[in-house]
């Protein structure tokens, strides 16, 4: 007892941020095949294993090929064989599968019973209970942090145990706002401890955008702290949950704790979340849940302006995120995983979080930015870390290549093996540089396509048959069991290569979204409807002559900005409240840093006395306030009208196209109500470039 006090109050202490731990080592460098071609890359040591990286994989022997073929034509072999082996239950399943997809009727692994925080803690602090589960690389460099799976294991037990003790029961609904921390994930895993769904919401979210999933949710208690850190900068926390919950009624309790040592402000519901953990015992039993039991919500936006909670289950989403970590990213035991992913979005639920710890690794919680306090911080935090698997956004690569590459070269990357690219395709030069720069042209580099709803990655260039290619900017192959189809317009299958159309799934796999919580039907049209009999991604893509997929970007009104996806609508909305504005329409346009930035279209009222530049700062405003500052459209366009069909629908394309410098090519225009409109909003946006160029 005593030892298992001194290792929350250690935890707690380092959340304090008042110490230091020295740098871990991690694994020897492993060195992988030079690329054969100027167009791919090969690592010939790649296998494709299935089973545990502990112990002997049940599916060994055979071919990736093989592999594939039996992941598609008897999926009940193939995934009941790997969660018999790879995950621990209380009480085996009884049916792998009950799938129909044209009904989008989801379930696996049924009648079997397990936790996940037991597959991600117990089983390894049975055997490894002093191997480094998380390694906090704070905000300052030099200040990291190990967290053994015993020590994560006693602090998600006492969190687990205050949850409980505060009346949190099986199914009840927890919000989690707090920054990338190991008491971040312990709140994660208490919640999978007793049953409770966690929804995490991402801490730079507003106020308002925080109440609005509390409150569709109806969370009974928030997790969070009194500040962040982030970039040598505090960030107050507690001030916007204390605003949110004003709003929500189903909050009885708000745990606080402290990341930095300014006190946060108490009230009548707040619970000090130190001092309550530090009064637990480190045992706490864990639920057995049914395999389609809720594990976690996590909010997307969609092309509607309400974000829509995406919900997975318990055992077919951890297996998942658990066998693609393994062979996506060929992650072998000992290894140090490296994702920089923040716990607020899917990449860090599934592998910051639950792919990793499911499969006992060593994995980063990335605190910083990229470029604090130099653009060396990436490679600072690889060479000091030794890590393996490094996995990033291209958003990030695409500001870190602006510097010079000595800010890479500078430091030792020996450690690395595979590289990975997530949240929205990676542009050539970007990969060019991760590929050569940062991976010396030795490192398999991994361009992986999934969002929120497939829970874990779909397409990816690995695993593949040793020494098959990579090619740049390619996402190029499905994973065991995704059975990708592209179609057309009408819904008709788009057949052979070179051939681009709507992506689509045709079978489902255990780590796809089960439901939009408290809206079944709206999950039901936005991903079954369009295409009868199958999964509708919302992105399109290009089949390669090759029969590689690539990417093409999204198909609705949805913007990927830095790697996160926001609906257009989202921002119309916020726009709309302010009183001078009748009506907006927002698109999203190229970046070369974010890959997408919002631009808005503004119709003002003829009565407003003020000038457009106040018009426009008060937008910006409300939609910082509203939903979060990334949000904020870059370009503001003030225009008299907009474009719109006789039925009064607005042409988003002649938006894009006159954003875009492209208004030569308009094509047909003759279905809008006044075609006049047109030149109104080109000469607009002309003087708009001009007035751009003078500042």
């Amino acid at each position: 007892m005593a030892a298992a006090l001194h290792s929350c109050r250690r935890l707690v202490r380092v959340f304090l941020a008042r110490r230091s731990i020295s740098s871990v080592t991690g694994s020897r460098p492993v060195a992988g095949a030079r690329r054969d071609g100027s167009r791919t890359c090969d690592r010939t040591v790649t296998t494709t294993t299935l089973g545990s990286p502990s112990s002997p994989p049940l599916l060994a022997g055979r071919s990736h090929t093989e592999l594939v073929e039996l992941s598609l034509k008897d999926p009940d072999e193939f995934w009941g064989s790997i969660a018999r082996e790879r995950l621990r239950w209380s009480r085996p399943f009884d049916r792998v599968t009950d799938c129909d997809i044209g009904s989008a009727k989801v379930n696996w692994f049924l009648g079997g019973k397990l936790n996940v925080s037991v597959n991600c803690l117990d089983v390894h602090v049975e055997k490894h209970p002093d191997r480094v589960a998380l390694i906090w690389e704070r905000d300052e460099p030099g200040t990291e942090v190990k967290v053994t799976y015993r020590e994560l294991l006693e602090t998600t037990c006492r969190l687990a145990n205050v949850l409980k003790s505060h009346g949190v029961l099986k199914g009840d609904r927890v919000a989690i706002y707090m920054p990338v921390s190991p008491l971040a994930v312990a709140a994660m895993l208490a919640c999978t401890r007793i049953g409770a769904v966690h929804t995490v919401v991402f801490a730079g979210f507003s106020s308002e955008a925080l109440a609005g999933r509390i409150q569709d949710a109806q969370c009974k208690v928030v997790i969070t702290c009194n500040q962040a850190v982030r970039g040598g900068r505090t960030i107050e926390l507690k001030p916007t949950v204390d605003a949110a919950v004003q709003s929500c009624p189903s909050v009885q309790h708000v745990f606080t704790t402290q990341r930095t040592s300014s006190p946060a402000h108490m009230g009548k519901m707040d619970v000090s979340l130190d001092e309550a953990m530090s009064k637990e015992p480190a045992v706490c039993p864990a639920e057995p849940m049914d395999s389609e039991d809720m594990l976690f919500m996590l909010y997307t936006s969609g092309s509607t302006g309400q974000p829509k909670g995406i919900v997975h289950t318990q055992a077919g989403y951890l297996l998942y995120a658990a066998v693609t970590h393994q062979c996506v990213f060929d992650y072998q035991a000992g290894d140090v995983f490296g994702c920089m992913a923040d716990i607020g979005w899917i990449t860090g639920h599934s592998y910051v979080v639950y792919g990793p710890l499911c499969n006992g690794a060593t994995t980063v919680l990335f605190e910083s930015t990229p470029v604090y306090p130099n653009p060396g911080r990436y490679w600072e935090t690889v060479e000091r870390l030794r890590i393996n698997q490094f996995y990033g956004a291209p958003t990030a690569l695409r500001l870190l290549l602006k510097y010079d590459d000595s800010w890479v070269t500078k430091y030792d990357r020996s450690s690395l093996k595979t590289l990975g690219s997530v949240g929205e395709p990676i542009n050539h030069e970007a990969w060019e540089w991760f590929y050569r720069v940062v991976g010396e042209g030795r490192c398999p580099l991994v361009d992986t396509w999934w969002q929120t709803e497939t829970g874990g990655i779909c397409i990816a260039p690995r695993p593949a048959e040793p020494g098959s290619e990579v090619i740049p900017a390619m996402a190029m192959r499905p994973f065991f069991g995704i059975q990708p189809v592209l179609l057309d317009d009408k819904g008709q299958p788009v057949c052979g290569n070179d051939v681009s159309g709507a992506l689509c799934i045709k079978h489902a796999w255990p780590g796809m979204a089960r439901t939009i919580y408290g809206d079944h039907q709206r999950y039901v049209d936005a991903y079954f409807k369009p295409y009868p009999g199958h999964y509708f991604t919302g992105d399109g893509a290009y089949r390669s002559k090759d029969g590689y997929y690539q990417i093409t970007g999204r198909m609705d009104d949805v913007i990927n900005i830095s790697g996160h996806r926001l609906g257009t609508a989202e921002i119309e909305d916020a726009l709309d409240e302010h009183p001078a504005v009748p009506e907006t329409a927002v698109i999203g346009v190229p970046h070369d840093i974010k890959g997408e930035v919002a631009f808005a279209f503004v119709v003002l009222k003829d009565e407003v006395t003020v000038g457009q530049d106040v018009v426009v700062k008060e937008l910006r405003q409300l939609v910082a306030t509203k939903i979060a500052k990334y949000a904020v459209p870059d370009h503001f366009l003030v225009v008299k009208r907009l474009p719109k069909t006789r039925s009064g629908k607005i042409m988003r394309r002649i938006l894009r196209k006159v954003a875009m410098d492209q208004s030569g090519e308009l094509g047909d225009v003759s279905t809008l109500d006044d075609p006049s409109v047109v030149a109104e909003i080109v000469q607009a946006h002309a003087h708009y470039k001009r007035q751009q160029k003078k500042k």
